[in-house]
């Protein structure tokens, strides 16, 4: 009888909440969590990348998903297609986000950035550039790495570590990527300045360009070898597959044993090639942190706040002395 009578009495309390226009109580956020950032049911950013299946991809993805997780008002909603040669399923992607309602910001690393110029014109809500610029009013920061100045440590770096290897001549030849691609030159330009401020000697006229594919980087060094059998302090490259391809194919050659071999971007490919004597530097981008500072921009603006117009997510220079803690982070990323 008394289970009955506490039972009636609580059904009899929750009707006069009703009928008083009560509601149920909200559970109250934890003491540490972050307070919400102004929008009562937090904010919805779009991520969209240039593809999802590539390790340096994966990279941006965890540090988007991090943020999320450190920011609980916060939902991120990642997507890409397939590759990065998947230019319809991008635009798809773009122009369906473009149009749903409840979608607060956008992140776009864009395929074709003249394309999705074009497909957010006129849209009002917070746009970020990740990885690539997009040339637009609509877009409010630009989040990536600065190419020219990273690759130019990486040139000083190589120059100096040349000196310890004994070489008096320090002529550098780059191994480039596609001729007029913006990053590519970005790059050639970096590593340029730093091996000349550094006092070596950039050769402007045996640049070799290998389309940033690894099998005509071997091709391009097989020339090299032809044409400097005396050895080359420094070969520089676009990207560090190019840069490895490289020195598997010098190795055995005695007069570039010493040769310091230059790679670009970081990845665990890249760790491992320090690591077995192959690869001797690599300029590394943070993939990671360039996809969390992108989300970061895009709630800032959301909240109100004037951004800066670019936004370096960092790079440093991996050699020997911290290949092996590299690969582990990027191992935890990938975790």
């Amino acid at each position: 009888m008394k289970r009955f009578l506490a039972l009636a009495l609580t059904l009899v309390m929750a009707l006069s909440l009703t009928a008083c226009g009560g509601k149920t109580a909200e559970k109250a956020p934890a003491a540490d969590a972050p307070a919400a950032s102004g929008a009562d049911d937090g904010y919805l950013i779009s991520v969209i990348l240039k593809t999802s299946s590539s390790e340096y991809w994966q990279y941006i993805i965890a540090g988007a998903e991090a943020y999320e997780k450190d920011h609980p008002n916060v939902t991120v909603e990642i997507k890409g297609p397939p590759s990065e040669t998947s230019y319809d399923e991008q635009q798809n992607m773009i122009e369906t986000d473009m149009n749903n309602a409840d979608i607060d910001g956008y992140v776009i690393a864009p395929l074709q950035s003249d394309m999705v110029a074009t497909m957010i014109k006129g849209q009002t809500k917070p746009i970020i550039a990740l990885d690539t610029k997009i040339d637009a009013p609509e877009v409010l920061s630009f989040v990536g790495t600065g190419n020219e100045a990273a690759a130019k440590m990486g040139g000083e770096a190589a120059v100096a570590l040349a000196k310890e290897r004994g070489w008096t001549e320090i002529n550098c030849i780059e191994i480039a990527g596609v001729q007029g691609d913006s990053t590519n030159t970005a790059r050639m330009d970096g590593y340029r300045a730093g091996v000349t401020e550094a006092g070596g000697t950039f050769l402007d006229d045996e640049i070799q360009y290998a389309n940033a594919l690894a099998d005509q980087a071997v091709t391009c060094m097989e020339a090299i070898m032809q044409n400097h059998p005396e050895g080359v302090a420094i070969i520089c490259a676009n990207n560090e597959d190019m840069a490895i391809a490289a020195a598997r194919a010098a190795a055995g050659n005695e007069a570039f044993k010493n040769t310091v071999f230059l790679g670009f971007d970081g990845c665990q490919a890249g760790c491992e090639a320090i690591l077995n004597g192959q690869l001797t530097l690599d300029v590394c981008q943070q993939g990671f942190d360039m996809a969390y500072k992108a989300v970061d921009a895009c709630v800032r603006a959301l909240e109100g706040e004037k951004l800066d117009a670019f936004i370096d997510s960092g790079a440093s220079i991996m050699d020997a002395s911290n290949a092996q803690e590299r690969l582990e982070q990027l191992k935890g990323y990938m975790g």
